[in-house]
């Protein structure tokens, strides 16, 4: 779909292969389950759930020719999301994630961000080459940015001239690539959106509480940061200090992609003027839905 986009989405864009499980599992186990195949990634999370609050996405990122990228460039545009600037590579496969889930969450997961690492800072272009910003005009909206980025690469976003000017919101997209977003930490406008552990992960530390990781990430240079801890209580944290939410209480039938729902729903929340205490209400609030299954992909 082309169109003129209030936030822009970079980072992974690809499909969630999701075997779920109502038993409990250990490693080794084989189980009957239920295993979908849906439009995921976090970029795509984010910008999915962006569309359900009325915004208007686009994505940033590659995706490869083949058979999988055209049905979910489809899947996409059906969504109504801005896909004309998207990379799409003959030579690069559409990448896919994998995940486990049992009835306690997420038991193990893979992801295979191999074109979207290989393809670096060209999913890039629109914002050099005048089509959406470039280093004389930065682009001046909201960007919600994949950690499953290169180090490198976010490393050359923290800096780079055509993000000067970007509200840039950042998830790590796992904990083990949380450290990527460590240069990060000295862009303007950057918020943070983590979880406990990973908060721990970028700044050294160890929490017991989502308030306190929330109140170093700040410390340490983010201008903003938004730190959740499973079903406890999550956090947000600016210059002012910090307040907190804590997540309704559901029956939990999937997992994979409700961090970026959460992400997404404060947002949109905080696009939309919504004060601090109830951007941060909506957020968990939001995720919970999703978690039930009661918002439907």
């Amino acid at each position: 779909m082309n169109g003129s986009p209030d936030i822009l989405c970079i980072g992974s864009v690809l499909w969630d292969v999701i075997g779920r499980t109502d038993r409990s599992m250990r490693h080794g186990n084989d189980v009957p389950g239920l295993i979908t195949r849906i439009p995921g990634g976090v970029a795509l999370n984010i910008a999915m759930t962006l569309k359900r609050f009325d915004l208007t996405p686009a994505l940033l990122s590659v995706v490869g020719t083949d058979p999988a990228g055209d049905e979910l460039v489809a899947a996409c545009d059906g969504m109504e999301l801005v896909t004309d600037h998207l990379l799409r590579d003959a030579r690069l496969p559409t990448d896919t994630y994998v995940a486990i889930e049992d009835h306690a969450g997420l038991v193990a997961a893979m992801c295979d961000a191999y074109s979207l690492e290989a393809a670096g800072d060209r999913i890039l272009a629109p914002l050099f080459d005048g089509r959406l910003g470039s280093n004389a005009a930065p682009y001046p909206g909201a960007i919600a940015l994949d950690g499953n980025l290169t180090e490198v690469l976010l490393a050359d976003i923290a800096q780079h001239p055509a993000f000067a000017a970007a509200d840039l919101r950042v998830a790590p997209a796992s904990p083990g690539k949380a450290t990527r977003l460590i240069p990060l930490l000295g862009h303007p406008g950057v918020t943070l959106y983590v979880n406990r552990e990973e908060a721990g992960l970028i700044t050294g530390d160890v929490f017991d509480d989502a308030a306190h990781a929330a109140e170093a990430l700040v410390a340490k240079g983010a201008a903003r940061a938004l730190v959740t801890d499973g079903a406890g209580i999550a956090a947000f944290a600016d210059k002012r200090g910090a307040i907190t939410a804590r997540p309704p209480a559901v029956r939990q039938s999937r997992v994979t992609g409700a961090g970026d729902t959460f992400m997404a729903a404060h947002i949109a929340a905080d696009l939309s003027g919504a004060a601090g205490q109830d951007a941060l209400t909506r957020a968990p609030a939001a995720a919970a839905r999703y978690v039930s299954g009661e918002d439907a992909n």
